[in-house]
């Protein structure tokens, strides 16, 4: 098998490690719209470099990795579609609406596969709340808390190019919110602080956001977001049911101290960052994908299920902004139901 990689930056280079080193990929083209790290990427994991997106069609692929910048993953994505190749994405589809529903009607007319990556679907933990609330060991869940704590904050360039905390933090956490509850959201209220630094008022952004979500069978859920702990980079879920009650994400390395004198002791090395936290994760998706491409699995997150977690931060961000309460029924794309 061979595949092209689009996008040799930070994610873009463990997926191309990870699939250098996959037994049934046989080789890889890598570029990049920086050429030179492109090349450095490729002559270090002895696979290609190629100038640039049109040689990977022209060359022949049997399957397309888009780690692009977001503002070009529903045009890639579009073009892979008509060229018949399989496609893994990062999120988002796009970073509104209108986009990812023209790339998703590509994909479709074409009858290709997308895969998007929501990595935390690889997870160990998630995976293991996922069981907890289907075996129903919860018993009834009442309660889910979510939260993604970032460590610092991004560059002031990239802010605007991000399509906000909602859409590019929480994101993540909707979709794992829908993935382990299996259920849907039907309403939101959200607020956000721009009280940090001034770069994300300039770039029209908030710094912390918070929303209530209620989900179809009545469970309420809460899901938090900061560009600014300090004590480490902190993912996790609380889910609470009138049986038990379990998290993902508390371990020797959560950036949290309790202030019980019993309480466990803070952490020695905290997470610092998504890509040490979710190390194993990332793999396992590629690894994943290719299965998909070879006909071996189901695609376990495909377009669908990107545009119902878009929906939801698209319904955070219109309440954090008119200052109300938001119906999942007033999101375009409600039609295109996922498959959770």
């Amino acid at each position: 098998m061979r595949i092209g990689v689009i996008g040799t930056g930070r994610i873009g280079t463990i997926h191309a490690n990870t699939l250098s080193r996959h037994r049934e990929v046989g080789s890889l083209i890598l570029t990049d719209t920086e050429p030179a790290r492109a090349q450095e990427l490729a002559h270090r994991l002895g696979e290609t470099a190629a100038p640039g997106v049109d040689e990977i069609f022209r060359w022949g692929v049997d399957a397309v990795v888009i780690t692009t910048a977001t503002s070009a993953h529903a045009e890639l994505i579009g073009r892979a579609a008509r060229s018949g190749l399989p496609v893994f994405c990062e999120k988002p589809i796009a970073l509104d609406l209108p986009g990812t529903l023209h790339a998703l009607a590509e994909v479709e007319a074409a009858g290709i596969i997308l895969q998007m990556g929501f990595q935390r679907r690889f997870d160990t933990g998630y995976a293991g709340a996922r069981e907890a609330v289907r075996s129903g060991r919860l018993g009834r869940l009442h309660t889910v808390r979510a939260l993604t704590s970032d460590q610092s904050p991004p560059s002031a360039a990239w802010l605007p190019l991000s399509g906000g905390l909602y859409r590019d933090t929480l994101i993540h956490d909707f979709d794992a919110l829908r993935w382990v509850t299996g259920r849907e959201v039907v309403d939101v209220y959200a607020a956000g602080s721009d009280a940090g630094p001034a770069m994300f008022r300039q770039a029209g952004d908030v710094d912390t956001g918070a929303a209530l979500l209620t989900l179809d069978d009545g469970t309420l859920a809460t899901a938090t977001a900061t560009r600014l702990n300090g004590a480490g980079y902190d993912v996790r879920m609380e889910l609470a049911g009138e049986l038990d009650q379990i998290v993902v994400g508390l371990d020797d390395r959560t950036p949290i101290a309790s202030t019980e004198p019993t309480g466990p002791p803070a952490a020695d090395k905290p997470w610092t960052g998504f890509l040490e936290r979710f190390g194993p994760a990332y793999e396992a998706e590629l690894c994943a994908f290719v299965e998909v491409v070879r006909g071996g699995r189901a695609n376990p997150c495909d377009g669908r299920e990107a545009l119902q977690a878009l929906r939801v931060a698209e319904a955070c961000e219109l309440s954090r902004r008119e200052r109300r309460p938001v119906r999942l029924a007033e999101i375009p794309g409600g039609t295109l139901p996922g498959t959770v």
